[in-house]
């Protein structure tokens, strides 16, 4: 009997122990590379995310949005090609991090980024601890805001004259994408009045299309998001216009976004972030903002720099 136990454990054992072996070479082969490491590759491995315009994204196989433009100019101030690294959403930010700075994903073990794009700048997140007094992102370093973003809402001049209060939207449907902050925000508005006339759908193209088409009388998304689609829509000139709307108990409208690197590597995070201020100085950010239909904040930080370098003496 004693026997037959001890095979039916090796039995079960025998994968778990494959699986413990795999797990721990993957770690082993995750490499955080140093600035000369990237220098002497060649090339800049930077994480963006997957089918997400105007940020980043594909058209015919070709890499497309403004955060790719930015990445390039990245590469090309430290002399070295650009390697992207397409990452898809995981759960949280936190996942995202772990999966393209310091951990990689599972499916891919020990492939991850030099530095990953479109991460918050905001100091309570970046030091936030966890249940057990633990600092959650201790193994990433976040810089360098290169970006200001905000929610916004566009709507169709041809259904209505204006968008003077939310409360507008217990009448005329709206469209947001599903499970995103916009829909959380408008189904528990006005005390959920506005939820039945919230329409969902999978993308805030989708959204858009759907008050093109007149399904919707207006749609919410992301500033940047909104922007590039009335920018690529076949529409009269006025017929989609933005709401100048405060959005009252919505709790951050707008938001900062920058870079991040694992904790390691702060020699290369000041390298990019010469960029993004070389970027930002020139007016080349503007520039890169506006070939995606794009209006661009400067970011708090880089007009205080700029404010301090123009006081006299």
């Amino acid at each position: 009997m004693g026997r037959t136990f001890r095979h039916v454990l090796g039995r079960c054992l025998s994968p778990l122990v494959i699986w413990l072996a795999v797990v721990g070479s993957a770690q082993a082969l995750t490499e955080v590379r140093d600035q000369e490491q990237i220098l002497a590759a060649g090339t800049l491995r930077v994480a963006v995310y997957r089918d997400f315009p105007p940020y980043s994204f594909t058209v015919e196989g070709e890499p497309r949005g403004v955060d790719v433009a930015i990445a390039r100019e990245l590469a090309a101030d430290l002399g070295v090609e650009l390697r992207l690294h397409w990452l898809a959403p995981d759960e949280t930010l936190g996942d995202d991090l772990r999966n393209a700075i310091w951990k990689g994903h599972y499916l891919r073990p020990g492939q991850i980024a030099d530095v990953m794009m479109r991460v918050p700048y905001d100091r309570d997140y970046a030091f936030r601890m966890n249940a057990l007094g633990e600092v959650e992102n201790e193994l990433v370093h976040m810089f360098a805001p290169y970006q200001v973003e905000r929610w916004q809402l566009a709507y169709d001049a041809e259904r209505l004259d204006g968008v003077a209060s939310l409360a507008l939207f217990q009448h005329h449907p709206i469209g947001v994408q599903i499970d995103q902050i916009p829909d959380f925000y408008l189904s528990s508005a006005f005390r959920g009045r506005l939820n039945a006339q919230t329409h969902r759908y999978r993308t805030p193209r989708q959204a858009f299309q759907a008050m093109h088409d007149g399904e919707v009388a207006a749609m919410m998304a992301m500033r940047a998001q909104v922007e590039w689609l009335l920018g690529e829509a076949d529409a009269p000139d006025g017929r989609y216009r933005l709401a100048d709307e405060a959005f009252p108990q919505l709790g951050k409208r707008q938001w900062q976004l920058g870079l991040a690197v694992h904790e390691v590597n702060r020699s290369l995070a000041y390298a990019l972030e010469d960029t993004i201020m070389r970027l930002i100085r020139s007016g080349e950010m503007a520039r890169l903002y506006a070939a995606y239909h794009l209006g661009y904040e400067v970011p708090a930080m880089y007009r205080s720099l700029r404010a301090a370098e123009d006081a006299p003496p």
